[in-house]
């Protein structure tokens, strides 16, 4: 994902920082890591929620940042975020570059109440880029806590280079390939237009859209032309800091 996300709704409630230990750095793209993370005081997460982390300099200066949970919350204990790498970022190079496992992070979660899936079906997610991530802990739950739960997803990605949880898509992923894709390729190509998403939606049911702002306001037109009322759309948006 990128090197910040802008949550649509705040958190209500105060929740305490902690310390986090590092158990596992997965290379998913050669730009995006997975980083697993084992909490002191950990409690499931909602699909769709994030945590803030927190990164301090010996001068004191702090940066702050947040990141989608990709795992499911039966993963008790830990919790996965996946962060696309920035090169001017404060927080994406450092975690890349620096953080090994056994290391410890200081975060802030799970935050927001709007982003979430509460296990409903059918649910349609359509992710771009790094918008995936979120959506992929809903994909993962779905399978895990609620395997009869009618799902789909659209995942479109610049390059094969891109894709996120590449061994773990399944058949509930469509995916669309915009700038290059893989040789034989006979699947979707292209941006997400209405004839691609017509293929997809249900008569019922909800959508979560995650993405860059562009690809939302994108996604969100086609649904809404599609049927889709604004109150069965749930959106988030990524960009950099």
């Amino acid at each position: 994902m990128t090197d910040d996300v802008t949550a649509s709704a705040a958190h209500t409630e105060p929740v305490p920082w902690q310390t986090g230990e590092v158990t596992s750095i997965r290379v998913e793209t050669p730009r995006a890591k997975s980083f697993r993370l084992a909490l002191p005081q950990w409690r499931a997460h909602r699909p769709g929620q994030y945590y803030t982390l927190r990164l301090t300099a010996p001068d004191g200066y702090q940066a702050v940042r947040s990141y989608s949970v990709a795992s499911s919350p039966l993963d008790e204990g830990e919790i996965e975020l996946t962060v696309d790498c920035l090169m001017d970022g404060e927080v994406s190079p450092f975690l890349h570059d620096v953080v090994e496992v056994g290391d410890e992070l200081e975060v802030r979660g799970p935050l927001t109440e709007y982003f979430i899936w509460d296990g409903g079906s059918p649910v349609l997610l359509v992710g771009g880029g790094s918008g995936v991530v979120p959506l992929m802990s809903m994909l993962r739950h779905r399978r895990r806590a609620r395997p009869a739960a009618a799902a789909r997803m659209l995942y479109s990605v610049r390059s094969p280079d891109d894709v996120f949880y590449r061994d773990e898509l399944g058949e509930e992923t469509t995916l669309t390939y915009t700038r290059r894709m893989p040789e034989g390729w006979t699947g979707a190509t292209g941006r997400i237009d209405k004839q691609l998403i017509e293929r997809l939606v249900w008569p019922d049911g909800m959508a979560y859209v995650c993405g860059p702002n562009g690809f939302v306001e994108t996604a969100t037109r086609l649904l809404m032309e599609l049927g889709y009322e604004p109150a069965r759309i749930r959106t988030e948006r990524f960009g950099p800091s």
